[in-house]
């Protein structure tokens, strides 16, 4: 049984939701905060979500068979470095995919991860340890920052806060292609920062950076030695004709001062096996090696084993691309001249405009959210939730709704009608 309206507010429940205050780009799950929202209400139809960025696309049909043959991984400690076969398999992926000066050298430049969040989030504290004397003088007494992108994925602000640093927000201006702005990078503010995190294709605007403007922020990163540490974890997700960039195609051979991080989570549907990888500056790699064999999650041989049959594929790379382009097809036609809809770059998410229907202490991003599960039982992000208040007290995402299209296309098919007539 739906949940009987107040009067007072006709389209949610009895008791009228407030907003969750803004945690900070560090503090609480967007998810955790989405629950709280819609705690209140009952979904109107059957509940589907279009929350998390979960791929839900059909595994490789080679992932059974690959940990069958390797089930006595199971029975020892895998190493930290990884297996010498995936961080081969790792770094000849990014020579095939990349036009790079050089590959990166398996031993010395290449890592596995427990999923890419595990090492952006460590990044962070690695970051800070290497910091040259020049560096320390230069930021003196001043508290260390983190540059981030706002929106943000929350492992970045994380961790910034457990490396000690203040984290301070990169303007991303609509019009300027939801990229941050490179002249707000002042050298004051470059010149305390460790690092910078940036994402091509963004989460959740979709935007791919040119290469002209990766071969600035390189430069203009490197100039007050502040590490780049770029999250790929969209790069096979283009909906486009070209692929994204890479970060390390404009590092040079050296690749210093860049880390690249990736996974097999979105490129191949397996969100589960938490594999994920990094590349690039030699010395940073070395330090992170030593300090994941006693701080990090090891990720487990068979669970590698898959990851190298992952990287030698790319037809399911391309099949699960086809769909991801077929829903956006659908998305064209059922969402255009809606909410500022534009088809992104790459990515699966949609970032889409709800001004306007801010009501009490909610945003609109909150109010929309609502409205969608009460009405349609749709499950959506708020925009603000991803993002951070600025000194002014405006949240950039307030206006936003992210929705994930994760989903098989039938489901697609149903779910973006559901939510036009649902914010109609």
């Amino acid at each position: 049984m739906l949940p009987v309206p107040d009067a007072r507010f006709p389209d949610a429940a009895a008791r009228p939701a407030t907003a969750s205050p803004d945690p900070g780009p560090a503090a609480r799950s967007p998810f955790v905060r989405l629950t709280e929202l819609l705690a209140d209400l009952a979904p109107g139809k059957p509940a589907l979500s279009l929350a998390v960025g979960e791929p839900r696309h059909a595994m490789p049909g080679f992932v059974g068979d690959v940990l069958a043959d390797h089930l006595d991984g199971f029975g020892r400690y895998p190493a930290g470095r990884g297996l010498p076969e995936f961080r081969r398999a790792a770094g000849d992926w990014f020579a095939r995919r990349y036009a790079l000066a050089r590959a990166p050298d398996a031993e010395r430049e290449v890592l596995v991860l427990n999923g890419s969040r595990e090492g952006l989030f460590f990044a962070a504290l690695m970051a800070r340890r290497l910091l040259s004397p020049q560096k320390r003088a230069r930021i003196g007494d001043r508290e260390p920052a983190v540059l981030l992108p706002n929106p943000f994925y929350a492992a970045y602000g994380a961790g910034a806060k457990a490396a000690g640093c203040a984290s301070v927000d990169l303007k991303l201006p609509a019009d300027g292609g939801w990229l941050p702005d490179l002249d707000a990078l002042t050298p004051e503010l470059l010149d305390r920062s460790v690092a910078l995190y940036f994402a091509s294709p963004a989460n959740p605007q979709g935007t791919i950076a040119p290469r002209a403007y990766l071969e600035r922020l390189v430069a203009l990163c490197r100039a007050h030695e502040v590490m780049v540490f770029a999250d790929e974890c969209y790069s096979e997700i283009w909906l486009g004709d070209a692929p994204p960039t890479g970060i390390l195609e404009v590092a040079g051979p050296d690749f210093a001062g860049v880390v690249a991080f990736n996974s097999l989570s979105k490129r191949s549907s397996l969100p589960g096996l938490r594999c994920g990888f990094c590349a690039g500056d030699a010395r940073f790699i070395e330090a992170f090696a030593e300090f994941r064999n006693v701080a990090a999650p090891q990720v487990p041989e068979p669970l590698q084993w898959v990851g190298i049959a992952a990287l030698a594929d790319e037809a399911h790379v391309a099949e699960s691309r086809d769909l991801y382009r077929a829903k956006f097809d659908v998305a064209d036609r059922v969402l255009g001249g809606h909410f500022d809809y534009r088809r992104p770059d790459g990515g699966f998410f949609l970032w889409l405009n709800v001004a306007g229907r801010c009501r009490g202490a909610l945003s609109a991003g909150e109010e929309a959210a609502r409205l969608l599960w009460r009405r349609e039982g749709l499950r959506t992000v708020p925009g603000g939730y991803l993002c951070r208040s600025g000194a002014d007290g405006r949240n950039p995402g307030a206006d936003y709704l992210r929705l994930a299209l994760v989903q098989d296309l039938a489901t697609t098919q149903e779910a973006l009608p559901r939510l036009l007539a649902g914010l109609s």
